[in-house]
């Protein structure tokens, strides 16, 4: 699973610097799936349930899920999330992120921070004998604290030598709950965060989900083992995010 996902948190990167005014989100969706390919993996999401690409890039309103386009261009201002998985040798890596483009709003920057901080301290939480719902609760506190909202209709999940593998973890609720956490145990941790209200609606497209009330939405993922002496980050990028500076 290291190499899946270490795959995954370098072809990462390499978007993250990609994304500038003036690149589609099919130009990013061409590229990931060349790097991808060339790193000996197949798209994990490409022909999944029948999505269309390898990356799934939501921008602004979109939360997750939103289909690469070769109308949709960057502007300065826009945000876009940029998630990935892959399978290299019969095992899945994920990871997302999401960019700022150009300059953006002092608030959206503090969204970006705020969903990537609060998947930081989701990922404290994992630790053998840990509770499952200890993640969702860290996440939960942190975001709404800083007057943002949760997004509940999409949670974290398991992976391993499937995409999508129990447990499902949400990223809201009561701490103290739920299974207790194993060593070996593989899990996509997400936070899905909208600067207005929490609700969401999927698009005609069958895909693509955005705020109900048009807010902004920020994604970050890291897929994390449960190791003898706390988290392993096998998505972890060496460079630092842009949406950290």
């Amino acid at each position: 699973m290291q190499a899946a996902n270490r795959l995954v948190a370098q072809i990462l990167e390499t978007l993250e610097s990609a994304v500038a005014p003036g690149v589609t989100t099919a130009d990013l969706d061409a590229l990931a799936e060349k790097l991808v390919r060339d790193g000996g993996a197949v798209p994990a999401f490409k022909g999944y349930r029948g999505f269309p690409a390898t990356l799934c890039t939501s921008v602004n309103a979109e939360v997750v899920h939103g289909i690469p386009s070769q109308k949709r261009p960057l502007v300065d201002g826009d945000i876009v999330s940029i998630d990935i998985g892959v399978k290299l040798d019969g095992f899945y890596g994920d990871s997302a992120l999401t960019v700022p483009v150009g300059t953006v709003p002092e608030r959206t920057r503090e969204l970006l921070t705020v969903t990537r901080q609060s998947l930081e301290r989701a990922i404290s939480q994992v630790k053998v004998g840990g509770r499952l719902s200890d993640i969702g609760h860290a996440v939960q506190e942190w975001v709404e604290a800083h007057g943002f909202s949760v997004v509940r209709e999409f949670v974290g999940h398991g992976i391993g030598e499937a995409l999508h593998e129990e447990p499902q973890i949400p990223n809201y609720g009561t701490p103290g709950r739920g299974p207790r956490l194993a060593e070996g145990m593989v899990l996509a941790i997400e936070p899905m965060v909208a600067m207005g209200r929490p609700e969401v609606k999927v698009l005609r497209d069958g895909w693509t989900a955005v705020t109900k009330d048009g807010s902004l939405a920020a994604h970050f993922e890291h897929t994390v083992a449960v190791g003898t002496d706390g988290p392993l980050i096998l998505t972890a990028r060496p460079v630092p995010s842009a949406a950290q500076h």
